[in-house]
């Protein structure tokens, strides 16, 4: 039998996430609500959960900007929640 999750890095550890799930299933299944600060500094995350709102965005594998309710997760993919990252 196949084991259906997959290896992500999130701020630079490594986290086993389910196979198929999208980037901010997988942050908040690793128990980051926050997945980005304001330009005020206060948390943000997933509001939405469709790509409208853009409150969920991170930098995967050096992309940053990127909608994590969008995103599905790839195995070995590099997430970064970190401040300055994708602020």
């Amino acid at each position: 039998m196949t084991d259906p999750r997959i290896t992500i890095r999130i701020d630079g550890h490594e986290h086993r996430v389910p196979a198929g799930a999208s980037v901010a299933v997988a942050l908040l299944d690793a128990g980051i609500p926050r997945f980005r600060t304001s330009v005020q500094g206060e948390p943000r995350g997933p509001v939405c959960g469709m790509g409208i709102c853009f409150e969920c965005r991170v930098t995967i594998d050096g992309h940053r900007h990127q909608r994590a309710c969008l995103v599905p997760c790839v195995d070995g993919m590099a997430v970064d929640t970190r401040d300055g990252a994708d602020v």
